[in-house]
C-alpha cells in the first residue's frame, strides 16, 4: 500500500479539493473514506468484480460481492490443465472491460452503464485532465492496465492485468482502490497503452510441459490467429530446450509471451438516466496521437 504524502482538504459539493500547495485534486470519495469503503480483491482473478462493486457503492447502487461476481462471470485459471489449455485459461482468466459493462448493468437492474476508451494505440489525451472532467460529472472511471508493463527496477514482473477504480486524480497522480495507492500518471499511462499481450513465467510453463503434448493441441489457426503470429508453440519449445541444454551460461528465457484477451483502457460507469450516462454514449472516441 502506498504511503501518502500530500495533505488533502476536501470540499465535498464540488469534489474539487485543493492540496496543500494549492493545486486542484478530484475525488469520489476521500483517502479515508476508500480506505473504509473499497473493497479487497473478493476471489480469485476476480479484480474486475471487485471493481464493479466499489463502482457500484460510489453511484449508490450497492451490490454484494457475490452478485458482482455471479454477474461478471469471472473465468479463472485451469492450473490443473495440460499446457496447451492452461495457457489458454491464462489468456482469458479475470474479466474483460466487456464483461465489467454487462456485469455492472446486471448487477445494477440496468441503473447504471459503462463506456470504455481504448488507449492503444496510443491516443492523444491528458489521462488526469479527461479522468477529472468526468469525474465531477459524476461518472466512476475503472482502469483496465498491463501490470507488467512499467515494473519498478529490482521488482518481479507481475503475472496478470488488472482492473482498478479510480476513486481520484491529481496533478500527475491517479488514485484508486485494490489496493488503495496513488501511482503516477506517467505509470498508469504506460500500463493503460498495451498490446493485448500476456507474459508466462518459464517455470509456469515447465511445470506442465510433457514431451508428449500433441502439436495441434495448441490454440491458434483461424480461431485464435494471434498464437499462431506470437509463436506460441515454438516459444514454448525453445523454453524446452534451454531447461535441457547443459551450457549453464547459456541465458534463459524467463517468460514466453500469449495473447490476452483484455484490451488496455478506462470504462467509465454513470447512472443509465443521468445527463452524466447520455453523454458517455455519445462521446467520441479519444483521438489518435
Amino acid at each position: 500500500m502506498s504511503v501518502f504524502k500530500e495533505k488533502v482538504c476536501y470540499h465535498r459539493v464540488t469534489m474539487e479539493p485543493r492540496g496543500s500547495s494549492g493545486e486542484e485534486v478530484t475525488m469520489l470519495w476521500s483517502i479515508k473514506e476508500a480506505m473504509e469503503r473499497s473493497t479487497l480483491q473478493i476471489g480469485a482473478s476476480a479484480c474486475g468484480a471487485t471493481a464493479v462493486v466499489d463502482v457500484l457503492q460510489v453511484l449508490g447502487v450497492p451490490v454484494s460481492p457475490e452478485t458482482a461476481d455471479r454477474c461478471v462471470q469471472t473465468r479463472l485459471r485451469r492450473n490443473e490443465a495440460p499446457l496447451p489449455d492452461y495457457l489458454l485459461s491464462r489468456s482469458e482468466a479475470g474479466a474483460t472491460h466487456q464483461q465489467l459493462i454487462e456485469g455492472a448493468e446486471l448487477a445494477s437492474g440496468g441503473k447504471v452503464l459503462g463506456r470504455f476508451f481504448t488507449f492503444h494505440p496510443p491516443r492523444r489525451v491528458q489521462l488526469v485532465p479527461w479522468l477529472a472532467s468526468w469525474m465531477r460529472r459524476s461518472a466512476a472511471p475503472v482502469a483496465t492496465m498491463n501490470m507488467q508493463l512499467a515494473v519498478t527496477e529490482g521488482e518481479e514482473t507481475p503475472d496478470a492485468w488488472h482492473h482498478q477504480l479510480v476513486f481520484g486524480v491529481g496533478p500527475n497522480a491517479v488514485y484508486m482502490t485494490n489496493p488503495v495507492e496513488v501511482v503516477s500518471e506517467a505509470v498508469v499511462l504506460q500500463r493503460l497503452c498495451s498490446d493485448s499481450v500476456l507474459l508466462i513465467r518459464r517455470e509456469d510453463v515447465l511445470q506442465r510441459w510433457t514431451a508428449d503434448t500433441p502439436a495441434d493441441s495448441f490454440p491458434g489457426g483461424a480461431a485464435g490467429p494471434q498464437w499462431t503470429v506470437l509463436d506460441v508453440q515454438g516459444q514454448v519449445r525453445q523454453v524446452c530446450h534451454e531447461e535441457e541444454c547443459e551450457n549453464e551460461e547459456q541465458p534463459k528465457t524467463s517468460h514466453i509471451t500469449i495473447p490476452a484477451a483484455y484490451r488496455s483502457g478506462v470504462t467509465l460507469f454513470a447512472l443509465r438516466d443521468s445527463d452524466t450516462g447520455q453523454e458517455l454514449l455519445n462521446a467520441p472516441e479519444l483521438p489518435l496521437l
